[in-house]
């Protein structure tokens, strides 16, 4: 009876110890893109059920903050949720525009230059997909604010890239997932961090750079927004879908910038509520892993 009661014991221990293993979520930092003696990382999230297979979607996310402000860390909380569903998720630094003395803009790094890395960020996913157990066709890309702004330059600014990148491959996500996204930066903060450069912001602006062949889009947004008023969002979606593209816009009577105002638990970006949106969206677009640890 004691050996039973011990290999029983057992039993429940390793099986204990293995469920524990798979449900936790693996964190780990790499460098994607050294730049002027300037290393980049990113915030890498899996489960150990996750890397026992070889063709994960990923996530992409790039955060917020004006391409002056803001860090990867903002995206942690998203990135851990979509990690336990799943995916393989990632959260990019991008250079800004902010000098080392915490005055801004640095003349020499402006929103040119964040998008070159945002670029450069998925062509490093693709090329590393083997190695990372990711799925090369299966990588999204997502943002809020001038992240948003960011994740749609990897579709569409295909005139901006780091001379270094493999211009091979092309650095396009399969879907985009925007909260309060820039879709215009035709703006007078713009305007200002390019500086001397203002004449390239036609280059980098989402809206003037629309084409036919984007992949899906879904986009909240709080139609009391300061930041990106929602008007322009809604110009966007409009030219978007006459060329067309899917775009699917979820708005919010009474929210702002920050969806979530109050809120931290997913930095104010979002609250649980728009997630579950976000992953039906995944799951209308044959995105969402069936290896879910809910």
């Amino acid at each position: 009876m004691k050996q039973v009661a011990l290999f029983l014991l057992t039993w429940f221990m390793i099986s204990y110890t293995c469920n524990a293993q798979e449900k936790t979520v693996i964190q780990k930092k790499s460098i994607y893109k050294t730049i002027q003696g300037k290393q980049l990382h990113v915030d890498i999230f899996y489960t150990y059920q996750t890397i026992q297979k070889t063709d994960n979607p990923a996530i992409a996310f790039y955060h917020g903050g004006g391409w002056v402000f803001g860090s990867p860390s903002e995206f942690h909380e998203a990135c851990k949720r979509y990690a336990k569903k799943g995916f393989i998720t990632f959260s990019f630094e991008y250079r800004l525009s902010i000098k080392e003395d915490g005055t801004y803009p640095d003349p020499e790094i402006t929103p040119v230059e964040s998008v070159k890395d945002a670029r450069s960020a998925m062509r490093w996913l693709k090329e590393n997909a083997s190695e990372l157990k990711l799925d090369p066709e299966k990588i999204i890309a997502s943002g809020q604010s001038a992240g948003g702004q960011l994740a749609l330059s990897t579709s569409l600014l295909d005139d901006i890239n780091e001379t270094t990148d493999n211009l091979n491959i092309d650095p396009s996500p399969v879907a985009l997932l925007l909260y309060s996204s820039n879709v215009n930066t035709m703006e007078a903060w713009v305007d200002r961090i390019l500086g001397e450069r203002r004449e390239e912001i036609w280059s980098i602006s989402p809206f003037h750079n629309l084409k036919p062949g984007m992949p899906p889009v879904i986009e909240f947004h709080g139609k009391e927004d300061p930041m990106v008023p929602f008007w322009i969002v809604e110009y966007f979606m409009s030219r978007t879908i006459e060329l067309g593209n899917h775009f699917e816009s979820v708005s919010f009577e009474g929210r702002k910038h920050y969806l979530a105002e109050g809120n931290d638990q997913y930095a104010t970006y979002f609250d649980e509520a728009i997630m579950e949106r976000t992953d039906r969206f995944l799951e209308e677009q044959g995105l969402m892993p069936s290896n879910r640890l809910e």
